[in-house]
């Protein structure tokens, strides 16, 4: 009897684990089933290709599709370079001695600070301090800044699941420090550094808070010209069509939040993609 008690207790944590797994699981799948069966039948070529018109009761959303796709672009660009080099500095290069440890604990700090902080951040600092304006680079910024620390997290974490030996083995043979990390070490941690800075990509692109005070335009039936210029997006465009505008069909606003869904799911399959495609390249 005592010989299988530990077999049942093994089954009994694996049931646990299960149901907590199911529990976790299903309002995901079913919050995702219910916007796409009140979304699904407003979907058109129309409502994905053309402007808004009538105060937004009518149209399509393209402005905030391209509004959106123009953030997460320059959140790319501004947030990936840094994020990474300085997780590299980090992880390879910095002394552990309390300045670094400071460093680190704001980083983990930052990480948890609520978005509308960002946004007031950026309001302050891009749009009024720096005179950008509320424009798609000051929103590219302040997102940027919100997502670096999600970013530099990862790619720590990522640089330090590469074995330490690949790093002995190539200085013994000559090979300069950044060389041995440009050759042994950011290859095999590329698709942890992909996957994190994707999901974090992702998690700007459904964010309002940043982008209402420093890019986010109520209604603009256009398509920006330059970085300085005013953007709708689709996160503030769910928001004030359903809070601000009145006799909006229930169809519409679940169309908008599918629309933006889809968009992050595609980013979040991108992540997985690449994340297997450089597993397979790179093994140990």
């Amino acid at each position: 009897m005592s010989k299988n008690r530990p077999q049942h207790t093994q089954r009994i944590a694996f049931l646990l684990l299960f149901f907590a797994a199911i529990i976790v699981v299903l309002p995901v799948i079913f919050i995702v089933l219910y916007i796409i069966k009140q979304g699904w039948p407003a979907l058109s070529w129309e409502f994905l290709s053309t402007m808004p018109r009538n105060g937004m009761r009518e149209g399509g959303i393209f402005p905030a599709i391209v509004g959106t796709i123009y953030l997460i672009m320059g959140t790319v660009i501004f947030s990936v370079p840094l994020g990474v080099l300085a997780a590299v500095y980090l992880v390879e290069y910095a002394k552990d001695n309390w300045v670094t440890r400071i460093i680190k604990l704001a980083i983990v700090n930052l990480a948890g600070v609520p978005s509308v902080v960002y946004g007031l951040f950026g309001f302050g600092i891009f749009v009024i301090f720096l005179k950008f304006g509320t424009s798609i680079l000051a929103g590219s910024l302040t997102l940027s800044i919100m997502v670096l620390p999600i970013i530099i997290t990862t790619t720590k974490e990522a640089l330090t699941s590469v074995p330490q030996s690949f790093r002995e083995v190539s200085i013994s043979l000559g090979v300069s420090k950044w060389q041995t990390i440009r050759y042994c070490v950011l290859p095999y941690a590329m698709p942890g550094i992909l996957t994190g800075t994707i999901l974090a990509v992702g998690r700007a692109a459904g964010e309002t808070a940043p982008i209402l005070f420093t890019v986010a335009a109520f209604y603009l039936p256009k398509l920006p010209r330059s970085i300085f210029d005013q953007s709708m997006a689709l996160p503030y465009h769910l928001y004030v069509m359903s809070t601000q505008v009145p006799h909006v069909a229930v169809q519409t606003r679940y169309g908008i939040a599918l629309v933006l869904l889809m968009l992050v799911l595609a980013l979040n399959l991108t992540a997985v993609f690449i994340r297997a495609k450089f597993r397979k390249l790179k093994k140990w």
